[in-house]
């Protein structure tokens, strides 16, 4: 499988404060890998930094092989989609005017979730947030991208929208390829779509592997920091 993006003993933070140490992970094309650890462990820095969104103070991160230092703007255009936890979508602008903005056409958007045509010309504010986080979603994969970082879709939905976002991004792996990075607390949820993971904790990789693989590690530290243990 080719490596689209890794991270190469990958150090960094926010300022002084250096939150992620020696960090060593890849994704490969039609790949969903997810990223777990307890609050507070750096889930959410490893993707700023995979992104581009904050510098590293050293350490490498390559795509497609080639080794990037560009900031998040210049890599979305080269095929990286960054759904964050912060302000996913426009709320003063509609459905439709979001997905304008993003350069997604309506069928496309309306291939993902369906469930988007009824909200079309809703402002995305009045959105319950399992439909802003579809929202979020859709303006991302809808342009075609090659890697997407996802942190925390499921924050706060119920579990039936949390299954609909984790069933679209692993389509999304298998139909198109794309390389799927995404933070995930609901542990039992992420790993039935995940192909690898890994566990972190105070900023470094205690764990990784199959799915398999990680499940009898996982089962010792999930129901202590993680939501949804394992089954």
């Amino acid at each position: 499988m080719v490596r689209v993006l890794e991270a190469v003993e990958v150090c960094g933070g926010y300022g002084p404060v250096e939150v992620v140490r020696n960090l060593n992970l890849h994704v490969s094309e039609g790949e969903v890998v997810a990223l777990l650890g307890p609050n507070g462990a750096g889930k959410s820095t490893v993707l700023r930094l995979l992104s581009g969104e904050i510098g590293l103070t050293s350490g490498e991160v390559k795509i497609d092989g080639s080794i990037v230092r560009s900031p998040l703007h210049q890599r979305a255009r080269k095929g990286l989609g960054y759904v964050s936890g912060e302000k996913p979508v426009f709320s003063r602008l509609t459905v439709q005017d979001n997905l304008r903005v993003s350069g997604v056409e309506k069928k496309r958007a309306l291939e993902l979730f369906p469930e988007l045509e009824e909200r079309w010309r809703t402002l995305a504010g009045d959105l319950s947030g399992g439909e802003q986080q579809m929202l979020a979603l859709t303006k991302t994969l809808g342009r075609g991208i090659r890697i997407l970082m996802a942190d925390e879709l499921s924050l706060g939905l119920a579990p039936i929208v949390v299954d609909r976002l984790l069933g679209v991004i692993r389509r999304a792996a298998d139909e198109e390829g794309i390389a799927v990075l995404t933070v995930e607390q609901h542990v039992s949820k992420v790993m039935k779509i995940a192909d690898r993971g890994y566990m972190m904790q105070r900023g470094r990789i205690e764990l990784d592997g199959s799915r398999d693989e990680l499940r009898n590690g996982l089962e010792k530290i999930a129901n202590a920091y993680l939501t949804g243990g394992l089954d």
